[in-house]
């Protein structure tokens, strides 16, 4: 337990609803505030992607004990079901077996966040809008309106973890010396549902993740507890096959007719979905230093907002909380050492999850429709599975352990060029899982 102070949690998203949760557990006095409306009693908007639990958010409930609680609303996804052009539907493991990332939807994994965070003492204030904060003495300045009247609250430390457009960041921002970048994708998705039969199952498998990979563009689902799918079409905005060239019913039909045949069936409404929800943009965004002394501090998106095609923007802010917590318990009250050695810690992680992240889409989206990446996958499987201790995939590296993201993609990067020759090799597509690859793989190991 620390001396107990006076903590605000801007954002009742998950990472500051479950940082909140820790800090009233280490005895303090927490407010979250939040500038929308309790999303307890709103629908959700249909711009949602269903999140993926993997091994570093386990972690997290682990360590205050709301594992069981959360997988009680999770479903198991252990594989990839990649979904080609003729209707043909191939599959990839993401890991060993019994090894799963679990699918969540978000609103209500949000919900239950904040139920557990109240039950903990955890006081929310909804329809709060935060404009800034006094970085100095953690004074947070509250109003309707951004140049109308504010009243001041004051409190012993500030959390911003308000999300990408983060308003904490943007005071931080506005001091000397803070690095600060932001990048939008020239794609963006738009959310789509598979709804359940009349009988409450699934119209396709439940414990995968499907993917539709078609070049600069992807459609992907995944399930929900009532027996239905939330899908995200991922396109550019522009050009040939974008969002602007898919402008009334008729063309938006014939595309899908094309290009996902498979779905006309389970995609009843294509049409009412693709013209009612809003088209949503990705970003990534990356800044530095993510703390000021010992009085205020970023979290989650607000300091390493990431796209979504690795499924770990929930994981990394949830991690930061791991970090931050192994930091409180190794300096007690020291709140300045606490803030600097989380944010070194971080920083070098928050950057490497990025680029996996961006570099996942390509994998997804062109990548697993090509043969020759399905069989290089295999054949790593392959040797992972006869020497665990010399080869772990990058995927199980980043979702099933706790390998910091820096590690992870430095390897993954050493691996991948050992890959290059092993496919170089004469009939791999017959040889593939023979001793002569394997032997070839471990001479590589060697050399390099």
């Amino acid at each position: 337990m620390q001396t107990p102070q006076k903590i605000a949690v801007v954002g009742s998203g998950l990472v500051g609803t479950l940082l909140a949760i820790y800090l009233k557990k280490l005895g303090h006095t927490v407010h979250v505030f939040d500038r929308s409306a309790d999303i307890r009693t709103v629908e959700f908007s249909g711009r949602s992607i269903n999140l993926v639990m993997s091994n570093r958010g386990w972690k997290a409930l682990d360590d205050i004990g709301l594992t069981e609680e959360i997988k009680k609303i999770g479903i198991p996804v252990d594989k990839r079901a990649i979904h080609l052009q003729d209707s043909k539907l191939t599959y990839q493991n993401y890991g060993k077996e019994g090894e799963a990332i679990y699918s969540l939807s978000r609103g209500v994994l949000n919900r239950k966040m904040i139920d557990l965070a109240e039950a903990e003492g955890v006081e929310f204030f909804f329809e709060h809008r935060i404009w800034d904060v006094t970085l100095s003495d953690a004074t947070l300045h509250i109003g309707e309106t951004e140049r109308g009247m504010w009243t001041d609250l004051k409190y012993d430390k500030v959390f911003g973890a308000d999300g990408a457009f983060s308003r904490i960041r943007h005071r931080m921002q506005r001091q000397s010396m803070f690095d600060y970048s932001q990048k939008f994708l020239k794609i963006g998705y738009k959310e789509l549902h598979i709804p359940a039969n009349t009988d409450g199952t699934y119209k396709i498998d439940k414990n995968s993740l499907h993917i539709w990979p078609r070049g600069n563009f992807m459609l992907m689902g995944l399930a929900n507890l009532d027996g239905s799918f939330t899908c995200t079409l991922f396109m550019p905005f522009e050009g040939e096959n974008s969002f602007e060239s898919l402008y009334d019913e008729k063309t938006l039909v014939d595309f899908f007719a094309k290009y996902f045949p498979d779905t006309k069936e389970v995609i009843p409404d294509l049409v009412e979905d693709f013209f009612k929800n809003p088209k949503s943009y990705l970003v990534t965004m990356q800044c530095y230093p993510w703390t000021f002394n010992d009085k205020v501090a970023l979290i989650g998106d607000s300091c390493h907002a990431i796209v979504p095609f690795y499924g770990h923007g929930m994981n990394a802010g949830f991690e930061d909380i791991t970090v931050l917590s192994e930091m409180i318990s190794k300096y007690g009250d020291d709140w300045e050492t606490i803030f600097e050695e989380y944010q070194k810690s971080r920083k070098p992680n928050a950057d490497a999850i990025a680029e996996l992240s961006y570099r996942n889409f390509m994998e997804m989206s062109a990548k697993t429709a090509d043969e020759k990446f399905l069989l290089q996958k295999k054949i790593e499987k392959c040797f992972s599975d006869k020497h665990p201790d010399l080869w772990m995939p990058l995927y199980s590296r980043v979702t099933f352990s706790l390998q910091p993201y820096s590690e992870a993609l430095a390897i993954g990067d050493f691996q991948n060029k050992i890959m290059e020759e092993v496919m170089q090799m004469e009939n791999i597509e017959i040889i593939w899982d023979s001793e002569a690859v394997e032997q070839k793989i471990i001479s590589l190991l060697n050399q390099k």
